[in-house]
């Protein structure tokens, strides 16, 4: 069973939602995404000051098995990318939830973070799903 901290918010396309302090939400892609998509080898992040629909596809994480595109967890504004990820994008395999953020959204709508998965409805997509 992947990681799956409790004090997160998740998708069904397994990305995950940080809410910052300032109203801003950090994301990035789940343990479970990057175990699937193994070593990461290139990481295509938006650029800030973009607008983002909810579900809309923002990027892309490639591997040597794989690409996978990310998908925006809310509605809203990118603003900012995680710079390292250029050079280093293993960061996401050796700490998806920490150095391993793909991008900063500021949400049209706060309240619209409350309505994703909670860490246990994400275990049990990911039970649903024989993960």
């Amino acid at each position: 069973m992947s990681f799956i901290p409790g004090d997160l918010k998740y998708t069904a396309t397994h990305e995950w939602v940080r809410e910052l302090p300032e109203g801003g939400v950090e994301v990035g892609i789940t343990d479970h995404a990057q175990h699937a998509l193994g070593d990461l080898v290139f990481v295509e992040a938006p650029e800030p000051g973009r607008r983002v629909a909810a579900k809309e596809a923002y990027g892309v994480v490639e591997s040597v098995k794989a690409a996978s595109d990310l998908f925006s967890p809310v509605a809203g504004e990118i603003t900012a990318v995680n710079p390292e990820l250029a050079t280093a994008p293993e960061r996401i395999n050796q700490d998806p939830y920490g150095a391993g953020w793909i991008a900063r959204i500021r949400p049209d709508d706060a309240a619209s973070v409350s309505g994703l998965l909670c860490a246990a409805d994400y275990a049990k997509l990911l039970e649903a799903q024989g993960d």
